[in-house]
C-alpha cells in the first residue's frame, strides 16, 4: 500500500484522527524540513498544508496525488513550481464553521451588542429597538461550496442572498447569482457583504474605495476569504468616514498583523486572528479516505483542481 506523508504543522490532531479512521494505512510524519524531502523521496501521497507543499516541490520531489487540508492553494500557484500532478483542495470542511462566523457577527451587528455592553458598564438602561435579519439584504462574494452552506445555515433568517461568482448562475438559498464583474453594481442595495474569494490575480485590492463607495451608506463588511482582496487604507477610511457601520476582518495581507497596524486602533473593526474556518482534523481524514477510494477506482476526486490551468502568481 502507498504511504501517506504528513504536511501539517499541529499533526496531533491528525495523527490521532488517522488512528481511528485507517488504522491499516501507512502514515509517515516528518518531524523536521529535512526529514520531509527524505521521506518525499519515495513515491507516496501528501496530506497536508499547500504551504509546507510548496517548499517540498522546490527540493525537486512531487507526490503521486496531494490532498489538501486548505480550501485555497495559493501557495502552489508560485511560477517556479510544478504543476503536473494530481492535487484536490480541501471542501466540505468549512460551511459551518466560517457561516457559524459570519452569523455571529450579522447577529452582533444587528442586535448592536457592543453599544449594550457599553450601557450596562455605564448603568445606562438602553431601551433602543434592535435590528432584524429578516428582509436584509447580503452580498456574498464567493458562491461556491462554503458560499452555498453558508446560504443553507443562512437560510431559517429570511435574508435575501445575491451571490457572486465566476459567471451567472441558479443555486438554490440565493435571489440571484451574478459574475464578478457585477460586483459593484449588486453593491448598490448591500447592507452586508461577506468576502469568501480566495488569493488570486482577480481578487486583489478588489474591495477598494470605489466598492466601499458603491455601498449604501452603514453597511457591514465581514471577510473570511483572503486579506490581500482589500485595500486596508481604503477600508480605514471608509470606517472613519462612516461610509461603512463597521468591518469584521479574520485574514490579513501579513500575518499576524503587526503590532504596528493601524487595523489595531481602527474604530468599529473587529479583528480575529485567522480563525473563522479552522480544518476539523478528523473531517480532513475522512475527505483523503474518501478521494483515495475514488482515485483507486478510477473515479474524480472531490476537490479536483488542474493546476496547470490556474493563473501562476
Amino acid at each position: 500500500m502507498t504511504a501517506v506523508l504528513l504536511l501539517e504543522d499541529a499533526a496531533a490532531g491528525y495523527v490521532e484522527a488517522w488512528r481511528q479512521l485507517a488504522p491499516a494505512l501507512e502514515l509517515q510524519v516528518p518531524t523536521d524540513p529535512v526529514e520531509a524531502v527524505r521521506l518525499a523521496q519515495r513515491p507516496c501521497y501528501w496530506l497536508g498544508q499547500p504551504d509546507r507543499a510548496a517548499a517540498l516541490l522546490r527540493e525537486g520531489v512531487k507526490p503521486l496525488w496531494l490532498q489538501s487540508t486548505w480550501a485555497g492553494y495559493a501557495p502552489l500557484l508560485a511560477a517556479d513550481l510544478p504543476d503536473d500532478y494530481r492535487f484536490s483542495r480541501a471542501v466540505g470542511l468549512f460551511g459551518q464553521s466560517i457561516g457559524e462566523y459570519v452569523l455571529t457577527y450579522l447577529l452582533q451587528h444587528e442586535r448592536q451588542v457592543a453599544a449594550r455592553q457599553l450601557s450596562q458598564r455605564e448603568g445606562h438602561w438602553d431601551t433602543r429597538a434592535p435590528g432584524t435579519l429578516a428582509g436584509r439584504r447580503l452580498l456574498l462574494v464567493g458562491a461556491g461550496d462554503i458560499g452555498q452552506d453558508i446560504a443553507r445555515l443562512l437560510a431559517p433568517f429570511g435574508m435575501i442572498l445575491t451571490g457572486v461568482a465566476r459567471s451567472a448562475r441558479t443555486l438554490p438559498g440565493f435571489a440571484r447569482v451574478v459574475p464578478l464583474a457585477e460586483l459593484h453594481q449588486v453593491a448598490r442595495d448591500a447592507g452586508f457583504v461577506v468576502n469568501l474569494l480566495p488569493d488570486s490575480g482577480s481578487t486583489r485590492d478588489l474591495y477598494d474605495a470605489d466598492f466601499f463607495a458603491a455601498l449604501p451608506a452603514g453597511a457591514l463588511f465581514i471577510n473570511a476569504g483572503r486579506g490581500t482582496s482589500v485595500v486596508d487604507a481604503e477600508l480605514i477610511a471608509a470606517l472613519e468616514s462612516g461610509q461603512l457601520a463597521g468591518a469584521v476582518l479574520d485574514v490579513f495581507r501579513q500575518e499576524p498583523l503587526p503590532a504596528e497596524h493601524p487595523f489595531w486602533r481602527t474604530p468599529n473593526l473587529h479583528l480575529t486572528a485567522h480563525v473563522a474556518g479552522p480544518t476539523p482534523p478528523a473531517a480532513a481524514v475522512r475527505l483523503f479516505l474518501d478521494n483515495l477510494q475514488r482515485l483507486q477506482q478510477g473515479q474524480p476526486l472531490r476537490g479536483a483542481v488542474e493546476l496547470a490551468a490556474q493563473s501562476k502568481v
